[in-house]
Order: structure tokens, then C-alpha cells, then sequence
């Protein structure tokens, strides 16, 4: 008589964060319980802490001086790599969306498929930014006068808490396309899509430190994040309505250049334009004298 075959005891995962191309433990020590739509368990997830937050922007300040300086070509490869390696794991994001946001699997498709097609949007976007925002100045006398914007620097971003993973991936690949690094904070109650984006980012062309994704409380990071001397930007898109003024005066303590954003969450599914990248850039002006 054939061995009854037991049942699998199924391995509960519990994620790490993702800071400097690494993947740590929270310094805390704290995890907390994922579960999709329907109230089960998934896995476990990172809470990341104050002093997380701290590790993170050191990572994406190291990280800054040479992703800001490489080529806009290359900047644009790195990000289509990130489009190719998320189309190569489709199914899993699928499946992943689907549980989170409590859609039909041919639903979570179509929200990967775009996702994957805004990478390649604003991967097309890093070589053009200069001639759509750049410009040659007129000026009344021998000089040459040249208007190039520069990336702002480091950026936190609190990711969309509803939209997992197209939401996260509108609000993050602009700042990189710009030449920004990131700290993100994923949706609390939805991270599984950041942590495998995680995954895709430390597996693919990425330099470490460029992208640092914290799973945890936006309500608890953010302030922390607003408050950063060695931030120069936020989006506060996942934060509530009032937790947004509160973030933005905590920004202003170190003259931060906070995203204004719609109250609740837009339609991730439009096209998308560049007012995102127009926000993450500086207009460096540069005078030089006529040769004779």
C-alpha cells in the first residue's frame, strides 16, 4: 500500500530591508505580519526603525556622487535592465499584487505590464532631460551663458499604500531617472512587491546604495525621514493629508524641496508626464568667456 503522503508544513518567510545593496535584519529587531486582501498570512516583514532610516540615507548619500555622474545613457540602461528583470519575474509580481490588493490575476498582470513599461517610459527619458530642460541663454556680450539641471540629491520617498507595486514604481523611477538616490518606505499593509523589487534591484545593473526600500509605518518613518539633515527632497505621496503638512514643516527645519501631491492617490495608470523628474532637478547656470 502506497505511503500516505503527509501534508507540507509551509515556511513562513520573514523579509529583511534593503539598505547599501545588502539585505539586513532591522537594528530593532522587529518584524511584523503581512496578510493579503483577505486577512491571511503571507510572510513576515522587516519594521524598520529610526536608526534604520539613518543607515539608509548614509547608503544613498555614498551612493549619490557616482550615479548623479555617470552617463545619462547609462542611466537609461540601468533602468530598462530593471524593466527586463521585472518582466522576466511576472508571474510573481502578479501573484503578489493580486494577494496585496485583493484584484483578479488578469487584473495584476496588466498592473505589472505597466509597470514595466513606465521603467522603460523614464529610462527613455534620462539622455532628453537636459535639451527639454537645459538651454543655451541669450546674453549681451562674449560670453557663453548654459542652463543644465543637476540632480537634487538624496530623496525620501513614502511610497503609495495602496497601489503596491505601479504606485511605487511611478514615485521611485523618476528620481532616479533625474540622477537622485532613494530611501523608500513601502506600503505598510502591501510590501511584498517593494521587497521582491528589492530583489530585482539588487540582482540586476543597480548600484548599491542608489535605491534603499525600508518595510515599515510611514506614519512612524516618515517624520524621521522629513527631518534628515542629508535629505534634499521628499515625497510624502503615502503619507495622509494631515500627516503631509506636519512632514513638510519638519522638511523646512533643513530647507527640504517637498512634491506637492494630490490629496489621496491618483490614477497610477495614466500616462505619466515629467513633472516628477522636473522636480528631483536644479538649474545650474554657467557663464564662460567668449574665445578671441
Amino acid at each position: 500500500m502506497a505511503e500516505q503522503r503527509r501534508a507540507r508544513v509551509p515556511v513562513a518567510k520573514t523579509y529583511k530591508l534593503y539598505v547599501g545593496g545588502q539585505f539586513p535584519r532591522s537594528e530593532s529587531g522587529r518584524s511584523y505580519p503581512v496578510s493579503d486582501a483577505k486577512g491571511r498570512f503571507l510572510a513576515n516583514a522587516a519594521h524598520a526603525s529610526r536608526k534604520d532610516v539613518r543607515d539608509a540615507v548614509v547608503a544613498a548619500r555614498k551612493a549619490f556622487p557616482g550615479w548623479a555622474g555617470a552617463t545619462a545613457y547609462n542611466r537609461g540602461q540601468v533602468l530598462y535592465r530593471v524593466a527586463e528583470m521585472l518582466e522576466g519575474r511576472r508571474e510573481q509580481f502578479a501573484a503578489e499584487v493580486a494577494a496585496s490588493e485583493g484584484i483578479s490575476g488578469g487584473k495584476a498582470q496588466s498592473v505589472v505590464d505597466t509597470a514595466v513599461d513606465r521603467w522603460v517610459w523614464y529610462a527613455g527619458w534620462t539622455d532628453k532631460i537636459a535639451t527639454v530642460l537645459g538651454a543655451a541663454n541669450p546674453v549681451a556680450g562674449p560670453y557663453f551663458s548654459f542652463t543644465v539641471p543637476e540632480p537634487t540629491g538624496v530623496v525620501g520617498v513614502l511610497a503609495p499604500q495602496r497601489s503596491s507595486l505601479l504606485g511605487l514604481v511611478s514615485v521611485l523611477a523618476p528620481a532616479l531617472a533625474s540622477g537622485c538616490t532613494a530611501v523608500v518606505v513601502s506600503s505598510a499593509q502591501r510590501p511584498l512587491p517593494a521587497i521582491t523589487l528589492s530583489e530585482v534591484l539588487a540582482t540586476s545593473d543597480v548600484p548599491a546604495g542608489v535605491v534603499n526600500v525600508l518595510t515599515g509605518r510611514a506614519d512612524e518613518l516618515g517624520p524621521w525621514l522629513a527631518s534628515h539633515g542629508d535629505v534634499d527632497a521628499l515625497d510624502p505621496t503615502g503619507a495622509g493629508a494631515e500627516a503631509r503638512t506636519e512632514l513638510a514643516r519638519e522638511a523646512a527645519g533643513t530647507v527640504k524641496r517637498v512634491l506637492t501631491v494630490p490629496a489621496g492617490e491618483p490614477d497610477w495608470t495614466e500616462r505619466p508626464d515629467i513633472a516628477r523628474l522636473r522636480r528631483y532637478l536644479e538649474p545650474k547656470t554657467v557663464w564662460h568667456p567668449m574665445g578671441g
